[in-house]
């Protein structure tokens, strides 16, 4: 998922500024997905140790009755590296961690590119002063990913794997008794060559990768978990994950499929004793007309199938 960049300002109104957090999967869409005709129907049994989160990035999933019925005590949010520095970008985060701190939601903070400067690959110290800045302003948070989607090509950090690192160094020497993720990268082609590079330039230990399982969940496969799995120690979040309904031309609409992808991830997750967590991405479903879906529910509110696949994993 990565922020898609605006040119123009916020609005004044928050409700206004709040339409302006728009997200979308960063993975590409180059070969078509599998059916699921094979793979065994509806989420077995989570384990006990399993946390099962979402990842939105609208404040009002946190006030809808359907969320609430999940008992999910767990939530993600993507934000640009360089939030506190601009206006419209703190009106959003305030919102949302507010209705996650109401509700007692535990919050888990991702860093992306920059909103304003797209492109920009900043410092180590200006990294530094604007992780500084944020932690200042929302002490609450504790667990972090330093950069969203370190290896797709939306991100600055692409092309620069040792930056990647040094960015994770920082957060981890900067917040003492923080959860810090390493990685937190996306399951396409090269993965490894550049996780190989990342690791190279690590100064600190990582304890916990993150990594966005999309190609797995949706193609029903555990290659991408498998790779990571193989090429790093420790423990592993799928940070970003879900059952993609619509994406480009070689994901056509269809809610069914979706939700047995949904099923699928919670599966693997499950079946995996070193994934401590899951991050099912996202809540709020998109218009028919967009290019990206993975909503839970539609745009209307009503449930679909991934929200009940879900219902069914956690209710065991």
């Amino acid at each position: 998922m990565t922020l898609r960049s605006r040119g123009r300002q916020a609005a004044p109104a928050l409700l206004a500024a709040l339409a302006l957090l728009v997200a979308g999967c960063g993975g590409g869409d180059d070969a078509g997905p599998d059916n699921g005709s094979g793979t065994k129907g509806g989420a077995d049994r989570l384990r006990e140790d399993l946390v099962v989160g979402i990842g939105e990035q609208n404040p009002p999933m946190f006030a809808d009755p359907q969320f609430t019925a999940l008992k999910i005590e767990d939530a993600r949010l993507v934000v640009s590296y360089d939030a506190v520095a601009v206006r419209f970008e703190r009106q959003l985060v305030d919102a949302w961690l507010a209705e996650a701190r109401r509700t007692g939601v535990r919050p888990f903070v991702t860093f992306g590119h920059s909103r304003v400067h797209p492109k920009k690959l900043p410092s180590v110290a200006e990294f530094r002063a604007a992780f500084r800045a944020f932690h200042k302003r929302y002490p609450q948070v504790d667990t972090y990913a330093p950069w969203n989607e370190i290896n797709h090509a939306s991100q600055p950090t692409a092309k620069a794997p040792a930056r990647a690192a040094q960015y994770y160094d920082v957060v981890e020497a900067e917040c003492d008794g923080c959860t810090v993720l390493a990685g937190d990268l996306l399951d396409q082609p090269g993965m490894t060559r550049y996780l190989a590079a990342y690791r190279r330039a690590l100064r600190a230990t990582p304890r916990i990768w993150g990594l966005h399982n999309y190609a797995d969940s949706n193609r029903f496969r555990k290659s991408g978990l498998g790779a990571l799995l193989d090429a790093v120690p420790g423990d592993v979040w799928l940070t970003e994950t879900g059952g993609i309904v619509k994406f480009g031309r070689n994901f056509p609409r269809d809610e069914q499929r979706a939700g047995r992808a949904v099923a699928y991830a919670l599966r693997l997750a499950a079946g995996t004793p070193r994934v401590k967590r899951i991050y099912l991405y996202n809540w709020t479903g998109a218009k028919p007309a967009d290019r990206f879906d993975s909503g839970l529910v539609g745009p209307d509110g009503k449930p679909r199938p991934g929200y009940r696949e879900l219902e069914q994993a956690l209710a065991g």
